[in-house]
């Protein structure tokens, strides 16, 4: 099994890489995509997210973003398991880390868009907790039509 590290200069390639792949080939590539793509340190680490990379050996073979929108909110996105590694149990170890990140930094909500294409990330959210609820008026994506959350328990941040 690979091993979970989180953000690090050298892999902000793999971040933009993999991302890349699913979006280009299944949608189009949107503004809000590019602009945590092409400066994730800016976009999403500085603000208090995080992002964590599934690694073997040197390989990068996955990755996501726990996005902060505020103290008790964040969002888990930019999920993406290289093709040849899916279906291995990647992405439930990826989406576990941004679940005990956002616990550990006093989250309350943890939330997600995704498109209903994405049969197989929605079944994975649902097992990691997640319910649908109504999506929002406005969002970054044209191509989110699916939102859900999940509560996550009372913790003191940084436990």
């Amino acid at each position: 099994m690979p091993t979970i590290v989180p953000y690090r200069a050298d892999l902000g390639w793999a971040f933009a890489d993999l991302n890349r792949d699913w979006i280009e080939r299944l949608f189009a590539l949107e503004d809000a995509d590019l602009k945590v793509l092409r400066d994730p340190q800016t976009a999403i680490v500085a603000p208090g997210g995080e992002i964590f990379f599934a690694i073997e050996g040197t390989e990068v073979v996955g990755t996501v973003a726990a996005v902060r929108h505020s103290a008790t909110r964040f969002e888990l996105a930019k999920m993406a398991v290289a093709a040849g590694h899916q279906g291995r149990g990647i992405g439930r170890m990826l989406g576990e880390e941004v679940l005990a990140f956002a616990g550990r930094r006093g989250a309350s909500t943890l939330f997600l868009l995704t498109n209903s294409r994405l049969e197989g990330a929605i079944r994975l959210f649902a097992r990691l907790g997640f319910r649908h609820a109504p999506l929002p008026p406005a969002t970054d994506y044209a191509r989110a039509d699916v939102y859900m959350e999940r509560p996550l328990p009372a913790q003191s941040p940084g436990t």
